[in-house]
């Protein structure tokens, strides 16, 4: 599993000839990596009697936080996983009709949920960008760079994300699922785009 690779091993292995895993695990540890520091954040605000006004709210940032991490770090697998079956299926028999018909079906199930894959990842990098902002605003001040990095490493996952359904939505066929996801695209990316303005207009005023 990629998960349990080493910091060195996981960059090698995204370095090497192989096409998986790929931008979208990437993507995924991106995120994860900014619910992370989020954490860490809520950790240096928590129990801190000088923060003793935010403590409610910082506790439910840092449970939103966790499992938003845990999501992430489960999709950097998971998109890897979801490449693979794309990949087998392309590779089934092809030599009468019976068969081309069952590939054909076969990668249009595959493509469709290594669409969905990356969504989901987008979808938790949006919440992430929310946290960010929030512990950005109200946390220790001392960790202010930490949380910062929160927003724009986790706005970084976002955009891998997107790329890796936009990618996607070309090979499949059904108008209806298209229609779906490109909406749910342009929702995304607007949320997406006003936190990351948010974080980096609130980080220029608290760090400078």
């Amino acid at each position: 599993m990629l998960i349990n690779k080493t910091v060195s091993g996981f960059v090698e292995e995204l370095a090497s000839n192989s096409p998986a895993p790929g931008g979208g695990s990437a993507a995924a540890l991106a995120g994860s990596l900014g619910a992370a520091l989020s954490i860490m954040v809520c950790n240096f605000t928590e129990g801190k009697p000088k923060f003793s006004s935010v403590q409610d709210e910082i506790s439910e940032i840092k449970q939103k936080g966790l499992a938003l991490k845990n999501d992430l770090m489960d999709y950097i697998d998971g998109d890897t996983d979801s490449f693979v079956e794309v990949m087998k299926a392309y590779k089934l028999p092809k030599e009468t009709d019976a068969e081309k018909t069952l590939r054909s079906e076969k990668i249009q199930e595959a493509t469709i949920q290594a669409t969905l894959l990356p969504l989901k990842v987008a979808e938790s990098c949006v919440e992430v960008l929310k946290l960010s902002l929030r512990v950005l605003t109200i946390g220790n001040p001392n960790t202010a760079c930490d949380a910062a990095v929160s927003g724009v490493t986790a706005y970084a996952g976002f955009q891998g994300a997107i790329f890796n359904v936009k990618i996607n939505l070309g090979s499949i066929n059904d108008e209806t699922f298209l229609k779906n996801i490109r909406e749910k695209i342009v929702v995304l990316q607007e949320d997406a785009d006003k936190y990351n303005q948010l974080i980096l207009a609130r980080a220029q005023e608290v760090i400078g």
